[in-house]
């Protein structure tokens, strides 16, 4: 067929690939390492950006009412912002569950969950400014052109569902960020965002309907196209953008027929999206338990599509206002999985770019902390009920068992059967990998 022939063909718009360029085809695995168990299937990352507040939530610390307004030495650390003596915590902790682990007041939810759960207290990271430390949790830099480990993940596995994209990020809006980037890895692995703020999928994505064409038309349609965009690569040689929009073409016209049933949370029954809430981190949450049924490899959930755990002030009053919500819907996708035997092959992580001070800042605020601070971990394979590792009598920095970002990755990866030394790619002369050169598993957490 001759170029003018194509060109008479092709007539109308893309729909939902114009709409959503980035969106990833179906990808065969690229891990050629040793094969170590599979624990897990699927990752979903629950981010709370600007940095939660660990000595708040999750790492009680008494001394912090024994000692309060002062500054001993041991929290003599540099600060981003200029900060006071230390402040105690306004909120009760209790033990919980039969393992007895320590959780806040904020969180009565997931303190009901909590023998399900992992609790790291002794995450660390080396930078205390959100752009380059959300850099670094996201990709293992700090270097805004690094891949996300959402891409590395899919990159590694490819998909269980050509249909839906392999790796997944719900937020409010819509909005990107590094949690997306394919950053020198081909760019069809890119991740996809949609906004969890709606609850209809014409809203959550963009021309999900062809309101012109049938699906018969539509593939002829696009079969010309792709035609087009073959002979241009024939005739120019390859063009990994080009190739990665082709395959994103493809993926949009399947995706029209699975995601107007996958993305309508409608479906659910009233019980169980009322024990998600309302929220659009309920949504998100909820959507991403549907996606894991669907085989989506990863799904990177916003809390909000700000910093909004950036609590410089008035730290008790905005906890109090901010927890409830996160802490129905996070504990709601443990049940939930649990409950249709998904959790075992779920990993569900949890965290923020760092954690709090527990010296003052403003009087009533913390400000930023990469020296120590708090994630958690369930399912996947990861041991329940415990909490690992330590901050010091302050909660300032970890000093027990402590866990790189690095580590996380590794961990992350080495449940999902991929050895993180093994998962490499070579772009500028080098091999690069998502650990870079660091990194182990934490064995201690693996059941």
């Amino acid at each position: 067929m001759t170029r003018r022939e194509l060109l008479t063909q092709f007539s109308g718009g893309l729909g939902l690939a114009a709409a959503l360029p980035q969106l990833r085809a179906g990808t065969t695995p690229h891990y050629a390492g040793p094969a170590l168990p599979r624990k897990a299937k699927h990752v979903i990352f629950l981010f709370l950006a600007g940095g939660p507040s660990h000595v708040d939530m999750f790492d009680p610390k008494p001394a912090l009412l024994k000692f309060q307004g002062q500054r001993p030495g041991s929290v003599d650390l540099r600060t981003e912002r200029q900060t006071g003596g230390l402040l105690p915590s306004p909120f009760v902790f209790k033990k919980h569950g039969q393992s007895g682990v320590d959780v806040s007041e904020l969180l009565p939810q997931l303190s009901s969950v909590i023998d399900d759960v992992c609790v790291i207290r002794s995450m660390y990271t080396f930078n205390p400014t959100h752009t380059p430390a959300r850099s670094l949790i996201h990709s293992g830099s700090i270097l805004a052109t690094r891949p996300s480990l959402g891409a590395w993940s899919s990159y590694g596995l490819g998909t269980e569902n050509d249909n839906l994209p392999a790796f997944v990020a719900l937020t409010p809006g819509g909005n990107g960020g590094p949690f997306l980037r394919n950053g020198f890895l081909p760019a069809e692995y890119q991740g996809t965002p949609f906004n969890d703020t709606a609850i209809e999928p014409e809203k959550m994505i963009a021309n999900l309907r062809n309101k012109v064409l049938d699906p018969q038309a539509q593939r002829r349609q696009l079969d010309a196209v792709q035609a087009l965009n073959r002979e241009f690569s024939a005739g120019f040689g390859p063009d990994d953008f080009l190739e990665g929009r082709i395959q994103s073409m493809e993926a949009a016209y399947r995706m029209q027929f699975e995601a107007l049933d996958v993305f309508d949370i409608r479906k659910e029954s009233e019980a169980i999206r009322a024990e998600y809430g309302s929220s659009s981190f309920g949504n998100g949450c909820l959507l991403a338990r549907r996606l894991v049924e669907r085989g989506v490899r990863y799904i990177h959930v916003n809390h909000s599509a700000g910093q909004d755990w950036d609590d410089h002030k008035d730290i008790d009053t905005n906890l109090r206002k901010r927890c409830p919500d996160m802490d129905q819907a996070a504990a709601a996708l443990i049940r939930d999985l649990k409950r249709r035997g998904l959790l075992d092959e779920t990993l569900v992580v949890w965290g923020g770019e760092f954690g709090r001070t527990p010296v003052s800042e403003s009087g009533s605020g913390r400000d930023h902390n990469p020296y120590g601070f708090t994630m958690w971990m369930a399912g996947g394979g990861i041991k329940g009920g415990l909490a690992y590792g330590a901050t010091d009598d302050f909660g300032f920095k970890a000093v027990e068992n402590r866990v790189s970002i690095h580590d996380l990755h590794a961990t992350i990866l080495h449940q999902l059967g991929i050895d993180h030394t093994r998962l490499t790619y070579r772009y500028a002369g080098r091999d690069f990998r998502l650990t870079d050169v660091f990194g182990d598993p934490v064995k201690s957490i693996i059941a």
